[in-house]
This record gives structure tokens, C-alpha cells and sequence, in this order.
């Protein structure tokens, strides 16, 4: 196999390593290292291997069926009722989550812009407006509109290029113990850094990046000839992807601020390893980080909301955009208007608890049926290691509802 044929058929998986490095991302890897050292690799190593396992089986579903998740569960036999439930949970964690978040990804992004450029603030009667959130907004928005799903690949595999080497190369300016940074990886965890932990695993393992990666792989390759390419796409992307999570946490590790609340708060207390030069490569990073999930997410909360509504996924088609639109639309008002969309956030983190173990144990089923993937379901050891794997996202399920709740372990 060429080096040339090897890129040619490479995938969307780069696409799925964009949408979970955001400012979320970012922040809670930074916050990892600095509370924690390099104790919590071993979290992010467990995150990136559950979710190659989860994001396999979404692409495999995908090339085989020749349908998405939101298709599946659309077109899924049985009771109408249990079809209604599970498309309102759906819409309700992926729709108006994704809008919510979408503020976040917005406003992370003019913070890592703020490092190069401080946008004016339009200031009116009764409001303020980001000028800075607004044109990345508005970017985002124009990318999405403008594009088909080739050029989307090749703009967030720039990014993530670029925000790979940024945060890498942080990382290794400030010349860590590697022999820490390797005994990171032997699981260790205390009550103190239980949160820290399932806050790294949460933010690797995504509910729409499973319905995001069926959607792109089935629309990539021509079925199940190219189930070979998927799963070298997948493994790859995400790999890499937690490799950059990885190396945020080590920058985060070095730091020596005694008051950290951002990422961006981590290059004051890098600049004694090498000068102002810290704050150009996390504001790079961050930028990158957030714009990339600018982008991702209304590309997936449009994917679903089409696919659940019988409606065109084509990137070009009006409900594509229309739903593409309403989610950036929303994000930009949150973001630019500095509304913090609490109760929306509260409500998407809710269904998202309860999406999470329900997509990854339908999906675990679903391919293990031979009705449904024939000579490609889960053999026994797959599937065994699979419901391994659900238990982790059961187990992250309960936290969450916990959080929103207000129940502490």
C-alpha cells in the first residue's frame, strides 16, 4: 500500500478528533495537569481506546446499513411509542445541546484570538456585543453554508494539524520528567481527582460524535469493502486526537501560576520556560481548538436533526443549512449578547446523561444482530469488550444526572 493511496482513502476520522478537542477539552485537560500532574494520563489513554471501540462500531454500522444512527433509530421496527421516546432524547441531548455548547465554542475561540487581537465591544443601551464572537461566529457559519464535505475535511484537518504542533510543541518546551509522564499511565486515581477523571473520559467520549462519524463514514466509502479504511481512519484521528489532549495536560503540568481558570491562564506561568512566546501557542491552540468545534457541532446537530426528520443530510440541501443555521444562530446570540445559556446547558447535560449509555448500549445490540450487519457483527470477544466499554459510559451516564441534580457520590 502507497503512502499516496494510504491518504487518498483516509476519512472523516479527523473530522471526529476536531469536534472533541474544544475549549472544554482544553480547559479540562489544562486543569488535569495542573491539580493533578501527570497522575491522570492513564484516564485520557482509557477515553481514547473506549472511544476508537464506540466510534468503530458507529462507522461500521454506517458503511454497512447504509444509514446513520438517527436513520436507524427513524426506521427501527417495533412499538411507534418507543421510537417517539428515544427521537425526542435524541433531539433534545444533540439539537439543543449542541446549540448551548456552540456559545462555549464561540466565546473559547475569541479568547484564544484575544492573545493577537483584542476585539472592540459594541456597547448599546441595554447590551453589550463580542465583536470578536460575532465574526468567528459568523465564520463558522459561512464555512458550514459554503462547503461540502470534502473542503469541511480538508479545513478541520488543517486545524487540527495546526493545533496538534501548537499544543505539542508547548509540550515539549517545557521539558517534563518522563519518567512521571510514563508512571502517568498506571492507573491511580483518590476521591480529590474522581471528578477531574470522569471529566476527561466525558469529554473524549461523545453521544453525537457516534451519530457524527456514521453519518460521514456512510457518505465517505461504498459499504462494507471499505470497513478496512474505516477502522485505520478511526484509530488514527482519535489516536492523534488524544495524543494533543495528552499533550494539553502536560502543559498544564508545568505550570507555575498559583491561579489558573482558563487555559490561556496557564502560558503566564509558562513564560518562564520560554518567554511571551507561551502565550502565542495556547492562544493559537485555543483558537484552533474552538473553532473547530464551531463548526463540528452544528454540522452534527444538523446531521441528526435531518436524519430523525426524514429530511436531505446533503450539506447544500435548505434543511441542512436551515438547521446548520438555527444552531450557529443561537450559539452566536449566546456568545455575542454574553448570555450564559445555563438552563439550556443544565437540560442538554440531563439528556446527554441519559444518551450516552443508551447509544452505546443500542449501538453494542445493534451490531451484534445478524439480521441487521450479517458477517460483520461483533464477534463474542467484541462484544464482551464493548459492554466493558458501556459500563464506562453507564458509568459517566449516572455522574452527570448526579451533577445536574445536585447529588454528590
Amino acid at each position: 500500500m502507497s503512502i499516496k493511496s494510504f491518504f487518498k482513502n483516509l476519512g472523516p476520522g479527523p473530522i471526529i478528533a476536531a469536534a472533541f478537542i474544544g475549549p472544554g477539552t482544553v480547559t479540562v485537560c489544562t486543569l488535569a495537569g495542573v491539580n493533578f500532574g501527570f497522575t491522570l494520563l492513564w484516564a485520557l489513554g482509557l477515553s481514547i481506546f473506549s472511544t476508537v471501540i464506540l466510534q468503530e462500531i458507529s462507522g461500521r454500522l454506517g458503511l454497512v446499513t447504509g444509514q446513520d444512527l438517527s436513520q436507524l433509530i427513524r426506521n427501527q421496527p417495533g412499538k411507534p411509542l418507543f421510537r417517539i421516546f428515544s427521537s425526542i432524547l435524541v433531539l433534545t441531548a444533540i439539537g439543543l445541546g449542541n446549540a448551548a455548547y456552540e456559545s462555549g465554542n464561540i466565546s473559547g475561540t475569541n479568547l484564544g484570538l484575544q492573545v493577537f487581537w483584542d476585539a472592540p465591544v459594541l456597547n448599546f443601551s441595554s447590551f453589550e456585543v463580542q465583536t470578536g464572537n460575532l465574526i468567528l461566529g459568523l465564520v463558522a457559519f459561512i464555512v458550514l453554508w459554503l462547503g461540502s464535505y470534502k473542503a469541511l475535511e480538508r479545513v478541520l484537518v488543517g486545524l487540527v494539524i495546526f493545533m496538534s504542533v501548537a499544543f505539542s510543541v508547548t509540550a515539549i518546551l517545557t521539558n517534563p520528567d518522563w519518567s512521571a509522564v510514563f508512571a502517568g499511565f498506571v492507573p491511580n486515581w483518590n476521591d480529590d481527582s474522581l471528578p477531574t477523571l470522569v471529566a476527561l473520559i466525558g469529554t473524549t467520549v461523545v453521544p453525537y460524535n457516534l451519530f457524527l462519524y456514521a453519518s460521514l463514514a456512510k457518505n465517505r466509502w461504498s459499504g462494507s469493502n471499505d470497513i478496512s479504511w474505516m477502522r485505520r481512519d478511526i484509530a488514527i484521528s482519535i489516536v492523534l486526537g488524544g495524543l494533543v489532549s495528552m499533550a494539553i495536560l502536560m502543559v498544564g503540568a508545568a505550570n507555575s501560576s498559583s491561579e489558573i481558570t482558563s487555559a490561556i491562564d496557564v502560558s503566564k506561568g509558562l513564560e518562564g520556560v520560554f518567554g511571551s512566546f507561551a502565550k502565542y501557542l495556547m492562544g493559537f491552540g485555543l483558537m484552533a481548538a474552538g473553532l473547530t468545534s464551531s463548526i463540528t457541532a452544528p454540522l452534527a446537530a444538523g446531521l441528526v436533526i435531518c436524519g430523525i426528520m426524514g429530511w436531505s443530510q446533503e450539506i447544500r440541501s435548505s434543511s441542512m443549512r436551515a438547521s446548520m443555521g438555527i444552531i450557529v444562530g443561537l450559539g452566536l446570540l449566546f456568545a455575542s449578547l454574553g448570555i450564559k445559556p445555563v438552563q439550556l446547558i443544565t437540560l442538554a447535560q440531563l439528556a446527554n446523561g441519559v444518551l450516552l449509555p443508551l447509544i452505546s448500549g443500542w449501538i453494542i445490540w445493534i451490531a451484534s444482530q445478524k439480521e441487521i450487519l450479517g458477517n460483520f457483527r461483533n464477534k463474542p470477544g467484541h462484544t464482551i469488550l464493548a459492554v466493558l466499554i458501556w459500563l464506562i459510559t453507564l458509568a459517566l451516564g449516572i455522574k452527570s444526572i448526579m451533577a445536574v441534580l445536585g447529588v454528590s457520590l
